[in-house]
């Protein structure tokens, strides 16, 4: 088993500034990442909705579930999927608690998603 390199895991958070049972907005590294903290686990997933880019700082918890407070877009806490098309979701990253601190790995997503629209991205056509 490779050897866990300690530089890519950042500062997120306080473990005692994490809403249990809700979502916590933090910005490790000045990138803005959701801790939700749910029945024993806590899951890290990018901020901003795929589908027109608004924030996801206010979400609602719905059952497994985050939903969008702009357009009530639900993506899978677990895996960031969009609920409604699975090919679409929320980047996750690892997370951990170590010596009172959340802990986010920033540098390496878990899940990179395909085909997410960003209203500030150029698209091209061929």
């Amino acid at each position: 088993m490779a050897q866990e390199n300690a530089a890519m895991w950042t500062y997120a958070l306080r473990e005692s500034d994490l809403k249990h049972s809700g979502v916590t907005r933090a910005y490790p590294a000045g990138i803005a990442v959701l801790v939700i903290s749910r029945h024993g686990s806590m899951h890290a997933l990018s901020s901003n909705c795929p589908h027109m880019g608004c924030s996801l700082g206010g979400a609602i918890i719905e059952g497994d579930n985050l939903q969008c407070p702009c357009h009530d877009w639900q993506f899978s806490i677990s895996t960031g999927k969009f609920v409604s098309s699975p090919e679409i979701g929320l980047e996750r990253f690892d997370a951990k608690i170590e010596n009172g601190n959340v802990l986010i790995n920033i540098e390496e997503p878990r899940s990179k998603v395909r085909g997410i629209f960003h209203p500030y991205e150029k698209k091209t056509y061929s």
